[in-house]
């Protein structure tokens, strides 16, 4: 099993689609990454020699913010945006959509279960 940023990436994968493991690398990120270790498509992380590993850690920690840092730096955004109480900051804070979506109907994901509220009928 490959251990690339920290993460234990599935060995029996492409890859392509193991690299996605890894907070902060999504499909186009993970293509320019196999581009420019010189990787073929077809190969699978068990295919892999100890220095194509070594490459593909190399450019990922040379290049690109994911795991740890990306978490943080993600975390602290929000909290800076908290702390200045802009529209957004409220919303996270309220944990209530913050791109604008409705909420009079929908929203579950970001404001729970529904509550019932009592003596209310319809």
């Amino acid at each position: 099993m490959a251990r690339i940023a920290g993460v234990n990436i599935p060995t029996n994968k492409r890859v392509v689609i193991a690299l996605q493991y890894i907070y902060g690398i999504g499909p186009t990120m993970a293509r320019q990454i196999v581009d420019r270790v010189g990787i073929t498509d077809a190969r699978r992380v068990n295919q892999l020699t100890d220095q194509e590993v070594i490459q593909i850690r190399e450019v990922i920690d040379r290049d690109y913010q994911v795991e740890g840092d990306l978490r943080r730096e993600v975390s602290v955004n929000i909290k800076r945006l908290m702390d200045l109480a802009c529209y957004r900051g409220l919303r996270h804070r309220k944990g209530l959509p913050v791109r604008g979506q409705r909420t009079h109907t929908n929203a579950r994901t970001r404001k729970g279960p529904a509550k019932p509220i009592a003596g209310k009928k319809k």
